[in-house]
């Protein structure tokens, strides 16, 4: 028996790839709540509208993006996808909320060359700051420090701190530059300087400028060619994202999979067979296991048995996201974009909002999800707050800076308990050591999800097809 811990996007696809593998194993996934899709989660109101807890858009773009809309082709729902261009007015402004007021980010060569409120200069001066910064060698560093180091504090304020705000709910002042921006670390550590480094690089692979590139295109008739020939930004699903985790589990059960809801394993003990695994009051043998629960869920479960390696994963930390969806009947907006982000120097208790109806309209309804905690969670909203006053402050907040007066007609109040990794300083190479580890001792265990290769659907569910190789 194949089992995988964790039924969230990460599990599912780890289950269909090994059933598209042709693994002649019995594929067990044990989800320790009563549905699955983990974060993805999408909810119909009686009116019809949809709110979006977590995910709501993917980027079709690199090799892990091509993955996921193959994927898409083969579960048959590629009729249901729809793509963002690049051109659309949500991909091209995004917004920040600098000093009481909303700034739209540069979002074109051109316009960085021209002074932008909130920024004192143009951002293509901060080329200028990294090429007389010295270069620092250092095994990693926090993204903030390293863009004020080399771009400027503006920089780090007002792009990368909103940024790390909607990625991971973190401080970019903690998380890794190593990990979430490998290539512009290793060009400071190898050639000086960011822009030494990019030029370099773009020197290396000079050639493939004028000739075809190795790496294949997609095919016409494909998703993927669809989604480059029309430039997509991001794309989602008519009806909402969790239908990809709804029809991959109808996928998998149809092929002989069995999905243990409310099956919460509790330990993990290596044999010379495998690995026997305690769920509830019964023990399961398992030839290998795949993880795709949150790193700090899987450490107790090695903890009696392997405690170094216990110890390791509990250092990777979560945290809370509350999420507000909020509809509002007609057009409440004065603006036309992706949503905004509040850098944390604001000190204000959202995170930041997205105008959902913007990218995919809804009747005449403006739909906004409102984020907020994360990193500040307690901080900024209390410990346990109700679901009250969560919606207080969220309503308070796009009042003041949407200037809404309109009272929502439907609302959504979400807590998010540990739902983000964060990356933080060290992240890489506490990932290699955990590997490294589970490698050197032969154990029979993978690991999958968002606690080791990123937070994105298409990183998830990327890195759940390598663990699913690696157990063939």
């Amino acid at each position: 028996m194949q089992a995988i811990l964790g039924g969230g996007i990460s599990g599912l696809s780890a289950a269909y790839y090994l059933l598209k593998a042709g693994s002649k194993s019995k594929i067990i996934v044990f989800e320790s709540g009563k549905r699955v899709g983990g974060w993805i989660c999408t909810s119909r109101e009686s009116n019809g509208l949809l709110f979006e807890q977590g995910p709501r858009t993917i980027r079709p773009r690199f090799e892990a993006g091509m993955n996921t809309l193959q994927l898409i082709e083969e579960l048959h729902i590629s009729h249901l996808v729809r793509g963002i261009p690049s051109s659309h007015s949500t991909a091209k402004n995004r917004m920040i909320f600098v000093k009481n007021k909303l700034h739209t980010l540069p979002s074109s060569l051109l316009q960085a060359f021209v002074r932008k409120a909130p920024f004192s200069r143009p951002l293509a001066a901060a080329l200028l700051h990294d090429l007389k910064a010295s270069r620092k060698v250092l095994d990693d560093e926090s993204i903030y420090s390293f863009v004020e180091r080399r771009l400027g504090r503006e920089l780090a304020d007002y792009a990368i701190s909103p940024m790390i705000c909607g990625i991971c709910a973190g401080d970019a002042k903690e998380i890794s530059v190593k990990f979430l921006a490998k290539s512009l670390f290793e060009w400071e550590q190898n050639h000086g300087s960011i822009t030494k480094g990019l030029l370099a690089t773009a020197w290396a692979n000079r050639e493939k400028l004028w000739t075809k590139s190795s790496v294949p295109k997609p095919l016409p008739g494909t998703l993927a060619y669809k989604a480059k020939q029309e430039r997509w930004s991001v794309w989602s699903l008519e009806g909402g994202l969790e239908i990809l985790p709804q029809t991959m589990l109808k996928h998998i059960q149809s092929g002989g999979v069995e999905v243990n809801l409310n099956g919460k394993c509790s330990k993990i003990t290596f044999n010379d067979e495998g690995a026997l695994l305690t769920v509830g009051n019964k023990n399961f043998h398992a030839k290998n296991v795949i993880s795709t629960v949150p790193a700090q869920r899987l450490a107790p479960m090695l903890a009696d048995q392997h405690p170094m390696l216990s110890e390791e994963l509990s250092r990777i930390p979560t945290v809370t996201v509350a999420v507000v969806n909020l509809a509002f009947k007609g057009n409440v907006l004065n603006h036309d974009a992706f949503g905004f982000l509040i850098p944390p120097s604001e000190q204000k208790p959202i995170l930041g909002v997205i105008f959902d109806t913007c990218s995919f309209p809804q009747n005449d309804f403006t739909v906004l999800t409102v984020m907020m905690g994360g990193r500040w969670f307690e901080s900024r909203l209390g410990s346990s707050p109700s679901a009250d006053n969560i919606l207080n402050i969220a309503l308070s907040e796009i009042r003041s800076i949407l200037r809404i007066s309109q009272e929502p007609c439907n609302h959504q109040v979400s807590v998010l308990k540990d739902c983000i990794p964060q990356y933080v300083v060290g992240h890489h190479d506490r990932v290699e050591k955990i590997r490294g580890y589970i490698q050197k001792h032969k154990l029979p265990l993978s690991l999958a999800g968002s606690s080791y290769d990123g937070v994105g659907v298409n990183d998830v569910i990327f890195s759940a097809k390598q663990a699913a190789k690696i157990n063939l």
